[in-house]
């Protein structure tokens, strides 16, 4: 497991409005494509520059392709990172005011005292 990798991955989609709009259409082709070409470069560096040993774990992989934010929590995502990326894919669906932002709340309220550890 690799909290570092889901959080780099929804920070760098979250920067990216043509990536957001392919996360949102069909995530498992951005998620497949991301992996294979983004996920070991290191940012802001040159090209040249990349690891090459980070993979997502299976579990991983299903949960940024369902957009299951509840378990990104619980695999280690910083929630800041998935609410902005997800506000950006799904607000638009909603008519009333912070609709999704409660929504998004609302599927979290089950977490309790310790959360999840998201420390990278």
């Amino acid at each position: 497991m690799s909290k570092y990798l889901l959080n780099k991955f929804l920070y760098t989609v979250d920067r990216d409005p043509s990536l957001v709009e392919r996360y949102r259409s069909d995530p498992r082709e951005l998620v497949t494509w991301w992996e294979a070409s983004l996920s070991n470069a290191v940012l802001n560096c040159l090209t040249a520059e990349a690891s090459t040993w980070q993979r997502l774990t299976d579990e991983e992989r299903d949960a940024l392709v369902e957009h299951d934010h509840c378990k990104l929590f619980e695999l280690g995502a910083h929630p800041f990172l998935t609410l902005t990326l997800f506000i950006a894919m799904f607000e638009r669906d909603n008519t009333e005011p912070l609709e999704y932002q409660k929504a998004y709340g609302a599927r979290m309220a089950h977490f309790a005292l310790p959360y999840p550890d998201i420390a990278t």
